[in-house]
């Protein structure tokens, strides 16, 4: 699993590692060699570099990557945003290593350059930029090539965020593990190509710092995803329910059910309002219509405990009525995804539908965009929190697997666990591409798998999916890519185990 790590917890990695009898100024030397070593892959000898070092540790690194790029050859200029006699610890150590001209920083000192390593701040940084250090990133930003030390400056660690203003690299070297601010937005544009680079911090730290946040891949989920078997049968692979609209709203309810079907589902009914069964009924293939009225009528149906996941939102309409269905399914033992209009009807009272949703037995998935979050989670949603941040506080609040969409998609469960996705390209942002990857959760977890693990997997194969339609795309595109999606996800699985 790819692990991402908050500032805090780098830092912990890193005092562990030094009580552990590495020296710091050895990581630093390692850090700081991993950076040379990629300004020498991409640059022949005798290109002239700028390093732009910073007062911290990460100028530490820039200083020593100035140093063995002198060594191999390079011409190199050092500007230091700060005053040399005030480096403290290990970055004054590999300060005084450094034998050449050190100027400082401006931007007419800053050209020219055919590199620009940008060592002025790391992941630590959790103010505004201002003044000097602004001014620097903005030349920096009209350099030909930036390769960032840590994490581009200006970008939070932790969070992703600009502070500002931010550099934008065309490649970032990072040390031990990745930052969450490298798989956040807007943090992940202004990285480039991540890097990432071992300087002798043991793998086992990790057991000590206990991160709970991982980029969304295979790894995180494939020892509970379901591999069909050779003598397995539709019956032992669920049946997902999704709930349709009315007449005029039907075509969400069939994407999502296409969704749970190419999933996996074994058998996926529509249940669906008898205005609209004809239109159901005509529409789909292998996809079952039911008719079902009201929460009383879905209540019956959901009776029969082989119906062990239900979709409910896409075009059902918001309202009393929704909340009511809503309701019904979360009262049974069954797998629970909420999407739109499901989530929207309850915007009024959340804490109804936290209450309905706390202490179920069987996992309750949660998959709003921004807009939906914002009205279900309004103490929630302050601009100063990160993405994840939110996320975690809206899924310890409802009790649910909070799902919140977009193109850095987090997945996180109540206990705190949180995947990120890095896969989803720009054009899965079209109409009904949103009940696809609900009906994707429902399939995955009819299917048995556990809440966290489901609504990651049906994540990464929404992006995946969104690849290999390519642009151009529309939301029934996805559904049907899936075969090719799978045949390349089992090879990895086959290969893996």
């Amino acid at each position: 699993m790819i692990e991402l790590l908050t500032t805090a917890e780098m830092t912990e990695a890193d005092r562990l590692t030094i009580a552990g009898g590495v020296a710091g100024f050895a990581l630093m030397e390692t850090a700081g060699q991993a950076v040379a070593d990629r300004v020498t892959s991409r640059h022949p000898t005798g290109t002239c570099v700028a390093v732009v070092a910073g007062p911290g540790n990460n100028g530490g690194d820039g200083f020593v990557a100035a140093r063995l790029l002198a060594k191999r050859g390079y011409r190199v200029r050092l500007l230091l945003a700060g005053d040399r006699e005030r480096l403290k610890g290990d970055a004054a150590l590999a300060a005084q290593r450094w034998t050449g001209p050190c100027v400082a920083a401006t931007p007419a000192a800053l050209m020219p350059a055919e590199i620009v390593v940008d060592a002025l701040f790391g992941a630590g940084l959790d103010r505004p930029v201002e003044g000097v250090a602004r001014a620097m990133i903005e030349a920096m930003n009209t350099a030909p090539c930036v390769l960032a030390v840590d994490l581009p400056s200006g970008i939070n660690g932790t969070t992703g965020a600009v502070m500002g203003v931010a550099v934008k690299a065309a490649e970032t070297v990072t040390f031990f593990r990745r930052k969450i601010g490298h798989a956040l937005l807007p943090g992940r544009l202004h990285c480039g190509t991540i890097r990432v680079a071992d300087i002798g911090i043991p793998a086992d730290v990790l057991e000590k710092i206990k991160p709970r946040c991982w980029l969304n891949g295979l790894e995180l989920w494939a020892k509970s995803f379901p591999v069909p078997r050779t003598d397995g049968h539709k019956y032992g692979r669920g049946h997902a329910v999704v709930v349709s609209g009315g007449l005029s709203s039907t075509g969400a309810a069939r994407l999502a059910a296409r969704g749970a079907l190419r999933a996996g589902a074994g058998l996926v009914t529509i249940a669906s309002p008898r205005d609209a069964l004809l239109v159901n009924a005509e529409a789909n293939l292998a996809v079952m219509v039911r008719p079902v009225e009201g929460a009383d009528g879905l209540k019956e149906f959901l009776s029969d405990r082989r119906r062990n996941a239900v979709v409910l939102g896409p075009g059902g309409g918001v309202g009393g009525e929704m909340r009511q269905l809503v309701l019904a399914a979360l009262a049974g033992e069954r797998a629970v995804v909420l999407d739109a209009d499901a989530l929207t009807s309850f915007a009024d009272e959340p804490q109804t539908l936290f209450a309905a949703v706390t202490g179920r037995a069987r996992p309750t998935v949660l998959t709003p965009h921004e807009g939906e979050f914002v009205r279900l989670f309004k103490e929630i949603n302050e601009e100063s929190r990160s993405k994840l941040e939110r996320a975690r506080r809206a899924a310890k609040a409802s009790g649910a697997i909070v799902l919140l969409k977009g193109p850095d998609t987090v997945v996180v469960a109540p206990d705190g666990r949180a995947a990120i996705a890095n896969n989803a390209p720009p054009w899965l942002a079209t109409a009904g591409s949103g009940d696809v990857l609900a009906g994707l959760a429902a399939g995955c977890l009819a299917q048995g798998m556990p809440g966290f693990e489901a609504a990651a997997a049906a994540v990464w194969l929404h992006g995946e999916a969104g690849a290999e339609a390519g642009p151009g795309l529309i939301a029934e595109d996805l559904p049907d890519v899936m075969p090719k999606v799978y045949r390349r996800l089992f090879g990895q699985l086959s290969r893996a185990g």
